[in-house]
């Protein structure tokens, strides 16, 4: 079997649209919350967008006039991952933010608990709050991720526990490589490993 890499492009997630009612008091809202404004961009009187980006997020939020057509706090379910979830819900209240109180999920299909998941599961403990719009946000904790997010190309790992498990992972397969080709040089392992980790990540197919 071929052991090319074959090339790809990238598609990174760059913006979500937003839908309001109200720009100014939308733009005081993201403001208040501590994201960084981008841009104010206005463009006759027909279109007006706003960006901003969460503190230590690649990506970032579109709102404005002429943005998107969607209904008024009609976008639900955005998620934004924190390391501590109590901390950061404490850190939106101060700010004046309603928030929810923590809840935890047991598993899919689980009716949510209260408190943050007692063993500190990743994925598992969140709390919620909405812009003025209704548009609904969940904080929800991961300090340990699974397999399938790149930052910048390259693969981003949670703590020196995962990273040190993907290098075993790597070098398993890169002897099992090596093995299926006995007849190659094989002084290209840092590639190698660079290659399998982001695809790892990434959630696609991995060298052979």
């Amino acid at each position: 079997m071929s052991t090319a890499m074959s090339p790809h492009v990238d598609m990174k997630l760059e913006v979500v649209a937003i839908p309001v009612t109200d720009i100014e008091r939308a733009k005081r809202f993201y403001s208040d919350l501590g994201w960084r404004l981008d841009g104010d961009f206005v463009a006759g009187d027909e279109f007006r967008g706003i960006q901003f980006t969460p503190p230590g997020s690649s990506s970032s939020i579109h709102f404005g006039k002429g943005v998107t057509p969607a209904p008024p706090g009609s976008a639900r379910g955005l998620f934004l991952v924190v390391s501590d979830v109590e901390a950061a819900r404490a850190e939106l209240v101060e700010k004046g933010i309603e928030v929810s109180q923590v809840f935890h999920v047991a598993g899919p299909g689980k009716p949510p608990m209260p408190g943050r998941d007692p063993e500190r599961h990743s994925y598992a403990s969140y709390a919620s709050f909405n812009d003025p719009d209704g548009n609904g946000w969940f904080l929800q904790e991961v300090t340990s991720r699974l397999p399938g997010r790149i930052d910048g190309g390259q693969a981003t790992f949670a703590s020196s526990a995962d990273l040190a498990a993907a290098l075993r992972r790597a070098a398993e397969a890169h002897g099992e490589h090596e093995k299926r080709n006995p007849g190659q040089k094989h002084d290209d392992w840092p590639e190698w490993y660079a290659e399998y980790l982001t695809r790892e990540q990434a959630g696609r197919e991995l060298p052979l």
